[in-house]
């Protein structure tokens, strides 16, 4: 990176946290410290939610799923508008009424204390592993694009974030999400733009989409009952409908965003800014994937994408051998640019047989050059058992590296870690609130001054911070991010669900009878997981949330009707 880059980097993020600093240094209380003093309008709230969910992971894994796969990816969310009506209208009515600090104080008013602290204990084992998660993804990759050493990348974001994040509260971590959203909008749009202009002067915008079509990667929705499969129409609509109305209706992470609010107008309009614009927002960025994949069409796309792997293996015994893959990828990279050229033709003439011919020789060579990367990785397996090769995480940011003016780099590269900090403020903020009020209030300091909670409550986003930098430093990383994070989600999100819908609308069971279906459940999920995952079963992770919930409502349904307690 050259130095403008790097100030523009650097100038960006320690920008932005001093801003969050200083909009929010003084806090005298719990409610000012973990709900921002119930101050937050719409618009900050709707960009802090918004925020908190889309973290560095989506930027850089998104664009290489969509480049790998198409944009299939996005029937993930289509669940999420509807859930987010669901929780303006039931979820944020109640939390307000109750005036909580946690959503998981509900649960004690309505059923009893066990079940509360089970649903909490979800929260911060899943919202715990996930802090880590944030920090660790984007830098293993920023570091190995970079060159950069990968213990510091993680502690430039964990330490910066832990500074703002533990001297303003919530006020700070939504305020500094607000600009983190604008810059990684502003960031994105411009990448974008850069990419449809580096596209050749004979390609115009409509004939590359024409052409990312006919090459299978506009194929958005998927109507097979398959359940084998990851990304349906029905998966989303279901699946991601129980997904995204846990996670925005019953994660701390995202219910303390919005209870920040001025009042219940304000928490919903935040909500309903998401509804409208989180979809399209995933489109985009899929899309902008797709595009990357149109530019490596007719330009010369790397054999692998992860940098790293490849100078590794220029040191080995393997060296020659890759060398002569890569030449095998470069022959048939050739022969598809003269593919495209054909249908390029034969669009403009609107001959179908130059299009036919062009797709057949597009395809014959996509397969050869597909498989060259196959060889690659093997080799490179081969060299290294223990070196991940799957590179679709290292799309977005090869071309960034390569292909952005100097300047726009730095801006792309702090579009990153904006998102990492972003999101892990928010997890470490809502962890920190779930241990101090459900936790550490409840039962070891019940009657304690305000003061000493204040205190408590920034010794503990200390130590959260704490962890997930320690975790992110000893973990290793996932092979795909994007899902990763959202299988993890998946595994206990049905089972906080069922807690609180059984609570919203089944009034006749009791505590015993809900917890006795949230462990069935969580057991039940874990189980089919650790199933697919060694090949007994397969189930798309997004059917874990129905699952989960369902259980969760089955079960304590049926052990109310059996003990026959109200």
């Amino acid at each position: 990176m050259s130095n403008i880059d790097l100030i523009v980097l650097f100038g960006t993020l320690i920008l932005i946290a001093i801003v969050g600093i200083w909009q929010s240094w003084k806090q005298a209380n719990l409610e000012s410290y973990f709900l921002g003093g119930k101050s937050l309008k719409w618009g900050t709230i709707g960009l802090s939610v918004m925020a908190t969910q889309a973290s560095a992971i989506t930027f850089i894994s998104t664009p290489g799923q969509a480049y790998e796969s198409g944009m299939a990816f996005v029937q993930n969310y289509l669940g999420l508008p509807i859930a987010l009506v669901v929780v303006c209208v039931f979820f944020i009515p109640i939390y307000y009424r109750l005036n909580v600090y946690t959503a998981y104080e509900y649960l004690e008013n309505r059923f009893d204390l066990k079940t509360r602290l089970f649903g909490a204990f979800l929260f911060l084992v899943q919202r715990g592993l996930a802090a880590g998660i944030t920090i660790l993804a984007p830098s293993i990759i920023v570091s190995s694009i970079l060159g950069w050493d990968l213990s510091l990348t993680i502690l430039m974001v964990g330490v910066l974030v832990i500074i703002y994040t533990v001297s303003g509260g919530t006020k700070a971590v939504s305020i500094t999400q607000k600009y983190q959203m604008l810059v990684i909008l502003f960031g994105m749009v411009v990448a974008f733009f850069v990419i449809i202009n580096k596209l050749p002067t004979r390609v115009s915008f409509g004939d590359a989409v024409t052409m990312a079509g006919l090459a299978g990667k506009l194929d958005v929705i998927d109507f097979s009952f398959d359940f084998e499969k990851r990304y349906t129409f029905w998966s989303g609509i279901l699946g991601g409908f129980f997904l995204s109305l846990s996670y925005f209706g019953t994660d701390q992470s995202q219910v303390q965003r919005y209870i920040s609010g001025k009042d219940t107008t304000e928490s919903r309009m935040g909500l309903m800014f998401n509804a409208i614009l989180k979809v399209p927002m995933q489109f985009f960025i899929l899309f902008t994937g797709v595009m990357v994949f149109m530019f490596y069409q007719f330009n010369q796309a790397p054999i692998h994408f992860n940098k790293t792997n490849l100078d590794f293996l220029a040191t080995t015994e393997y060296a020659e051998q890759g060398a002569t893959y890569e030449q095998w990828s470069d022959k048939y990279h050739k022969a598809r640019m003269k593919g495209y050229e054909l249908i390029d033709l034969g669009i403009r003439r609107e001959d179908t047989i130059s299009i036919h011919d062009g797709k057949a020789q597009v395809l014959g060579a996509t397969i050869q050059i597909e498989e060259a990367r196959k060889q690659m990785k093997s080799l490179i397996t081969k060299a290294d058992p223990d070196r991940k090769t799957k590179d679709s995480d290292y799309v977005f940011l090869t071309f960034i590296m390569n292909e952005m003016p100097v300047g726009l780099i730095g801006l792309l590269i702090a579009v990153i870690f904006a998102a990492a900090m972003s999101s892990t403020a928010g997890e470490l903020n809502a962890l920190a609130s779930t241990s101090t009020i459900d936790y550490y209030k409840r039962l070891i300091k019940p009657n304690a001054s305000e003061k000493h909670y204040l205190i408590a409550s920034k010794v503990q986003t200390l130590g959260w911070g704490i962890l997930a930098i320690t975790f992110a430093l000893f973990a290793t990383s996932a092979e795909n991010l994007i899902e990763g994070i959202n299988i993890l989600g998946s595994l206990f999100y049905g089972t906080i669900l069922g807690l609180f819908l059984v609570g919203f609308f089944m009034k006749r069971i009791s505590g015993t009878a809900v917890f006795i279906g949230a462990l069935v459940a969580q057991i039940t999920v874990l189980g089919c997981h650790f199933a697919t995952i060694s090949g007994y079963l397969q189930i798309g992770y997004l059917w874990y949330n129905a699952i989960g919930l369902l259980i969760v409502v089955i079960v304590g349904w049926l052990v109310q009707l059996v003990t026959g307690k109200k």
